[in-house]
C-alpha cells in the first residue's frame, strides 16, 4: 500500500468503476461547531446534547424517519418551538453541505464516459434534494447511493456490494475514494480497490496510478 492506494496482486483487474465519498471529498466539509452552540443555549453540556440526539440522527441517516418527523423529534426532544428547531436544521446544513470541491468535483466528472462512476454517501434524509439543487451531483455521475435511501451505511458490507451491483462492475473493477479510514478499510474487505483521501492532488495522482 502506498499513499493510502491498495495495489491488487492480480494485474489482469481491468478498472471499470470509480466512487467517490461526498463529505471531506467532494464537499469540503469543515466543523462549524453548531452543535456546541445549540448545547449551549440549552443548557446542556455537549456529550448531553449528543446523546438526546442521536436517535435522531442515526434514524435520519438510513431513512428510517421522514424530514417532518426529524423536525417533530428534535422539537419534543430539546423542547424547541418549531422556529427553532428551523434554525437549528438550517445549522445542521450549512456544515452537512459545505462548499464543492471544485477540482475534486471536475475530476469527477471528467472520468465518464471512459468508466462508469458513482456517489456513495452515508447521507441524512434531505441530503439528496439539497446537494443536487446546490451542486448538480446527480449530472456528473451515473449513480448516487445514499445511506438513507438503502436502510444501510458505510461500513456495513453491503452497502458496497449493493454499489457496484447497480453499476454493473464486480467489486475488484471499482474504484473507491473515501476521507473515512474505517470506510476504506471495509471496502477493502468487500474486495473494492480502496483509496484514502488525503488532499486533491494525492487523490487524483494515487486513482490515476491505479486506472
Amino acid at each position: 500500500m502506498a499513499g493510502g492506494r491498495w495495489r491488487l496482486t492480480s494485474t489482469s483487474v481491468v478498472v471499470r468503476a470509480v466512487v467517490f465519498d461526498i463529505g471531506g471529498v467532494l464537499e469540503i466539509t469543515p466543523a462549524l461547531g453548531w452543535d456546541t452552540v445549540w448545547a449551549d443555549r440549552l443548557g446542556l453540556s455537549p456529550a448531553e446534547f449528543y446523546e438526546r440526539t442521536f436517535p435522531v440522527w442515526r434514524a435520519g441517516s438510513i431513512g428510517a424517519i421522514c424530514e417532518a418527523d426529524v423536525h417533530r423529534r428534535l422539537g419534543d426532544l430539546l423542547g424547541l418551538a418549531e422556529t427553532q428547531v428551523d434554525a437549528l436544521m438550517s445549522d445542521v446544513w450549512t456544515e452537512y453541505l459545505g462548499s464543492l470541491n471544485v477540482e475534486l468535483s471536475e475530476y469527477f466528472r471528467g472520468l465518464r464516459p471512459r468508466y462508469r462512476t458513482a456517489i456513495l454517501s452515508n447521507s441524512f434524509v434531505g441530503a439528496r434534494e439539497r446537494e443536487h439543487e446546490r451542486y448538480g451531483f446527480g449530472d456528473i455521475t451515473d449513480l448516487i447511493v445514499y445511506s438513507h435511501e438503502v436502510g444501510m451505511s458505510k461500513p456495513d458490507p453491503r452497502i458496497y456490494e449493493l454499489t457496484c451491483g447497480r453499476l454493473g462492475v464486480r467489486p475488484e473493477e471499482a474504484i473507491f475514494l473515501d476521507d473515512v479510514e474505517p470506510f476504506v478499510d471495509a471496502a477493502r474487505q468487500a474486495g473494492m480497490q480502496a483509496i484514502l483521501f488525503k488532499n486533491n492532488e494525492q487523490a487524483i495522482a494515487d486513482i490515476d496510478v491505479s486506472l
